[in-house]
């Protein structure tokens, strides 16, 4: 990582300011943490290129100093971000590689569950009466490790201790409450409350999985089990003995519709011939 003067790059930030309101060409959401590629100087999401620059490197079995962009094809050797007007940060390519996170077969699994229509579970796990019996008061040990999986199987980092730990301590602040103003709430209103909480909370680290993301956790909160015996019944019900990256074979195997992940339409790249 370096930090640089933005000075060379005035003229092309100006030229591109009129462009803000376009979404990243990745995930085809709002763009968040605003990245360039430093040849091209096309804009993503800094999570959705440097993601894209780990699945291009998973293709290889060198490390590569350099990497194609999704739109125009240009090489380049680093993203720049954290533009604030006076200095800007670059991350070499070839460094962002020796980082990269190899996911497990349980982070596949949870990555996969994110591709299937939510609800399917409503007859085993009573989210209404979780609410109503404000069963939210009672502590969940394997909260903490849940999370942690969860958001490193989305954001595809295995350092995710800052995030998990915030969206911990507001899960943990709001269930905990007792003060009489919250005591009067209607549960419809307490779990509306809490889901926009999270999702307020959620949105910059995971964009558009945000809303799922409050889905599962609700559903892991109210199933009261532990990691171990959740993912048993979510396996069961779907009838999965394996994880399997998302794909339109989720469609036609288990009736469901799968939900394609923008960046997976770019990870084969036409013009490469390896």
């Amino acid at each position: 990582m370096e930090f640089q003067s933005t000075a060379p790059m005035e003229e092309k930030t100006s030229s591109s300011s009129s462009d803000d309101t376009n979404p990243c060409p990745i995930c085809l959401g709002p763009i968040i943490q605003p990245s360039y590629l430093d040849k091209c100087f096309h804009k993503f999401c800094y999570n959705c290129i440097v993601q894209w620059t780990k699945v291009v490197s998973g293709k290889h079995s060198c490390t590569l100093s350099s990497i194609k962009c999704p739109l125009c094809k240009t090489e380049s050797s680093s993203i720049i971000h954290g533009l604030d007007g006076h200095y800007f940060q670059r991350h070499y390519v070839d460094r962002d590689f020796q980082d990269s996170f190899i996911l497990s077969k349980a982070h596949k699994y949870r990555l996969q569950c994110y591709y299937t229509e939510p609800g399917f579970l409503d007859d085993i796990f009573n989210v209404k009466r979780y609410w109503k019996l404000r069963k939210y008061l009672q502590a969940n040990q394997w909260l903490e490790v849940w999370l942690k999986r969860e958001l490193q199987a989305l954001i595809q980092e295995k350092d995710v201790d800052i995030i998990m730990h915030h969206l911990l301590g507001l899960i943990n602040s709001f269930c905990s409450r007792n003060e009489p103003r919250y005591q009067t709430e209607t549960p419809e209103l307490k779990r509306e409350r809490f889901s926009r909480r999270i999702l307020d909370a959620a949105k910059p680290f995971l964009s558009a999985r945000a809303d799922r993301f409050v889905l599962e956790l609700e559903l892991f909160l109210v199933s009261g089990l532990n990691i171990e015996a959740y993912d048993s019944v979510y396996l069961q019900r779907l009838g999965w003995n394996e994880p399997v990256m998302p794909s339109v074979a989720i469609k036609e195997d288990l009736g469901l519709k799968p939900v394609i992940p923008y960046l997976y339409i770019f990870e084969y790249d036409p013009d490469d011939g390896d």
